[in-house]
């Protein structure tokens, strides 16, 4: 069952298993308690709001969820009466206790506050429904608001908070902040935390079906934060709207869900965050390798051919992939990006046989979301009896336009004949493997979408993304410009926006592995977009590769056609042929050592199963750097002394609770770690 605003009903996803129930007037005096092993949460009945306590610290104090109405703003605490229910309960994340507080007023709709808790976890998960035989209708709903925030933190200046955000387009830097801002808006969640001892707090969505999140961190002093709020109804620049956020409206709504946590180390709650988004929305199952391979929007571009395409195909075949430039399945992926639409039938299909020769996949490339003509009377390609004006996406009556292309409805039938035509052309000609960009534009607000029972951006995007799913399915789904959520329709995400072969590029990627690393558990591998190595020095082709293989899909970009780059081919067989460094490459993300950098982090590190560890430390200046490695800060044991192989050069030595080591200008060393 769904109201109108498509919302889900709480009896879908909480099977109440056992409850009491205790009736409270607003001038009740105790305070009302749910106490597990791990939170202490009090309803106060002099604040009317929620104080949280992890153990015996405060975490959030006189939380209230807000919402507006017919243009007024309303609060928890403005309504006369509660009614509070403690049950327990089992959902997507488990077994546990749900804190229910009923919230009525004879002017207002029913509020229902819910507050779960689960066994051992560091988090909790809070939202509310609003209610109105009436009718209720709402573009903003808070469940978190926190006027003043206690203190978290030890005072320090290490003292960092996330900015995270919506997507990747426009080459947007992800960022970890010092605590003197004046306001600081972060997309989904963010991250509150000491980088000295690594402790944090971590709010953010943890449902992406109808909301798009923010959460909101207003100015404290440099050692903590103000007023923190998460609300759904997020529409700005950074979410690349032109209007406010569309308006759910029904019976019953319902806010986004939302985790608070405090964590021992913020980078686990982070990854926390992701396993939670997982279990609501479960990622797209891969059951194969990591994709390794080529995409021709590296070098090529539209100079993007037929028979270079073959050359390419036939040159990794013979100088690469006999050479240990394979994935675990020894396959590659090939794969044609913008342009190949200008190929004939037969060229296309002369290319996929030789992939298949040379025992690789063939892919190709799409934007299901946007008109690039820009023409509204033109009709629609793959779907005769609409003209692209139909199709459109507006705000105030006019089309949307973002990185040169309108954005069109995902709602309208003729991109569902769009998506069919085109899966069917494509799984017919051969291939298994498609790149979907500019996704971003399907997600924008509009003033109404074709089919009516969608109101907001969100829905319009998870409805494309379903149909999708349905006509793509089977092959593998790569997005590139996109939001970071909803994660649930694609196997692997570019983490950033585009990136090429200079040092610079390379730190841009990661900044974002800096501080979106933990998407690798919301999609199966985060994408480093193609490498490049043409004009570039030896060191920056290290480092680019390596900021590959540490964040996922190790894809190349170079001109591998007859006319290619000489310089290009010779440092592509001198580089990608490393089988030590290669075998590094299974699609699980590095994540950060420290959270503090100005731009990017420099040193990223991964702990196997059997304890082996790998570190790779960058030098994103044009001078060498002398590094310290505190074998403690990577989670290992100070006390142990270690082997240390440097894997580019092939260098050993051993070291006990910290290392130095060089790093030459605009390079990396990739080191693995072993007792």
């Amino acid at each position: 069952m769904k109201n109108k605003s498509g919302t889900k009903t709480l009896l879908q996803t909480i099977f109440i298993v056992a409850g009491i129930s205790i009736y409270l007037s607003a001038c009740s005096s105790p305070a009302e308690e749910l106490h597990t092993d791990e939170w202490h949460i009090f309803y106060n009945n002099e604040t009317k709001g929620i104080d949280i306590k992890k153990g015996e610290k405060l975490i959030c104090n006189n939380m209230y969820a807000s919402y507006k109405s017919s243009g007024k703003t309303i609060t928890s605490l403005d309504y006369l009466h509660h009614e509070i229910n403690i049950e327990k309960m089992v959902d997507s994340i488990g077994k546990g206790t749900c804190m229910k507080i009923t919230y009525t007023d004879q002017e207002l709709p029913t509020l229902t506050q819910y507050i779960y808790t689960y066994p051992q976890k560091e988090y909790i998960l809070t939202e509310f429904t609003l209610e109105s035989a009436g009718g209720i209708s709402s573009n903003y709903m808070a469940p978190v608001n926190i006027d003043k925030m206690p203190v978290i933190l030890d005072k320090s200046k290490s003292n960092r908070a996330l900015f995270i955000p919506f997507d990747n387009d426009k080459w947007i830097r992800y960022s970890s902040n010092p605590l003197n801002f004046d306001k600081l808006v972060s997309y989904e969640v963010t991250a509150v935390f000491n980088n000295n001892d690594h402790r944090g707090l971590v709010v953010g969505s943890v449902e992406h079906d109808n909301w798009k999140t923010a959460v909101t961190i207003g100015k404290g002093d440099r050692y903590n934060i103000g007023s923190l709020v998460c609300f759904g109804g997020a529409a700005d620049e950074q979410t690349r709207d032109n209007k406010s956020h569309g308006t759910l409206t029904g019976i019953s709504i319902k806010s986004p869900k939302i985790l608070i946590g405090f964590f021992g180390n913020w980078c686990n709650g982070m990854e926390e965050y992701g396993r939670v988004n997982a279990a609501i929305a479960p990622p797209k199952v891969w059951t194969k390798a990591v994709p390794f391979g080529w995409n021709s929007w590296g070098v090529l571009q539209f100079g993007l051919t037929g028979t270079k395409a073959v050359e390419v195909s036939n040159y990794i075949k013979e100088h690469l992939q006999n050479k240990d430039f394979v994935n675990a399945d020894n396959t590659l992926y090939i794969g044609l990006d913008s342009g190949w639409n200008s190929f004939t039938e037969d060229e296309l299909r002369t290319f996929v046989n030789t992939c298949r020769t040379n025992g690789q996949v063939p892919g190709a490339y799409w934007t299901p979301f946007t008109d690039w003509s820009r023409d509204p009377e033109r009709q629609v390609d793959d779907a005769p009896g609409y003209h692209n004006k139909d199709i459109y996406l507006y705000a105030n009556g006019k089309p949307q336009e973002l990185d040169g292309a309108y954005s069109i409805d995902p709602t309208h039938p003729a991109i569902e004949e769009r998506m069919r035509r085109v899966s069917i052309y494509l799984r017919n000609l051969g291939f298994e493997y498609i790149k979907m960009d500019f996704m971003t534009h399907g997600a924008m607000e509009a003033d109404k979408w074709y089919n009516p029972a969608i109101t907001t951006g969100m829905q319009a995007y998870n409805y494309g993304m379903q149909l999708l799913n349905k006509y793509f399915a089977g092959m593998y789904i790569n997005l590139s410009i996109s939001p970071v959520f909803p994660a649930q329709y694609a196997h692997s995400r570019r983490i950033a926006c585009d990136a090429w072969n200079k040092i610079k590029d390379t730190e841009y990627t990661l900044n974002a592995l800096s501080y979106g690393w933990w998407q690798n558990y919301i999609y199966s591998y985060n994408d480093a977009d193609h490498i490049v190595l043409k004009d570039a020095t030896e060191g920056e082709n290290r480092a680019r590769i390596t900021s590959a293989i540490i964040t996922g899909l190790y894809i190349l970009g170079d001109d591998y056609s007859n006319a290619g780059s000489g310089e290009g081919k010779a440092r592509s067989e001198k580089f990608l042929t490393n089988k030590a460094i290669n075998s590094i490459a299974n699609g699980k993300s590095f994540r950060p050592v420290e959270g503090s950098g100005e731009e990017s982090e420099n040193k990223f590190v991964r702990i196997e199963e059997d304890g082996t560890c790998y570190c790779a430390v960058f030098n994103y200046t044009d001078k060498e750097q002398k590094v310290t490695i505190v074998m403690e800060r990577l989670g290992l044991d100070g006390e142990q002394k270690y082997q240390i192989k440097e894997l580019w050069r092939r260098t050993e030595t051993s070291a006990k609770r910290q290392m130095d080591i060089v790093v030459p200008a605009q390079d990396v060393m990739l080191l693995k770690i072993e007792e």
